[in-house]
């Protein structure tokens, strides 16, 4: 591998460990209601466990509640269960055609809980994006070594490899502090 190719793979990877911290941090709840919120909710659909917003409809029609309306009215029994069996912590109301999700205010014990979650999530994104930066280093070792690039070239590799670390982990550390706070505020 050359230069341009080391850092392109290590960009790309660090751009993905972002997106997943993303799609995990729209997960965790807030006082608010957001179809985020379901994303990761997959309900049995005749055998296979499928994600919720691939047959429903979810929408947000008061700050405080999601109304999730099936592509299929049978399923919305199916679709309460699943949001019941998730680890939510929301009842489900249903009235035959639509599943109601009322999202109650959040205790300030359970902020807490939330917060130490998204700190979770942000160290194991930040360790992804490390180890990614250890991977393209040793490319450039080894790119070193099999005559690829000199000296030089693999030290300016590593600078700029380390440049796109301090990058994506300010990303990583700035999507956090915005969902601490979102979560904290209320």
């Amino acid at each position: 591998m050359d230069q341009e190719e080391i850092l392109l793979d290590a960009e790309e990877r660090m751009d993905k460990a972002v997106h997943v911290l993303q799609g995990q941090l729209q997960g965790i709840r807030t006082g608010r209601a957001t179809p985020g919120l379901v994303d990761s909710v997959r309900v049995d659909y005749y055998g296979s466990p499928t994600p919720l917003k691939q047959m429903a409809n979810v929408s947000v029609p008061e700050p405080q509640q999601i109304l999730i309306r099936p592509f299929d009215a049978q399923m919305v029994g199916e679709i309460a269960k699943a949001i019941q069996a998730s680890d939510m912590g929301l009842a489900p109301n249903t009235d035959g055609r639509v599943v109601r999700l009322n999202i109650p205010p959040l205790s300030t014990e359970r902020r807490r809980q939330l917060v130490s979650r998204v700190k979770e999530l942000a160290e194991e994104a930040r360790i992804s994006i490390r180890n990614i930066r250890r991977d393209a280093n040793k490319h450039a070792d080894q790119a070193e070594k099999d005559k690829v690039m000199g000296e030089d070239e693999r030290d300016n590799t590593k600078t700029d490899i380390q440049e796109l670390t301090k990058k994506f982990e300010g990303k990583v550390n700035s999507m956090a502090d915005a969902k601490e706070k979102d979560v904290m505020d209320e």
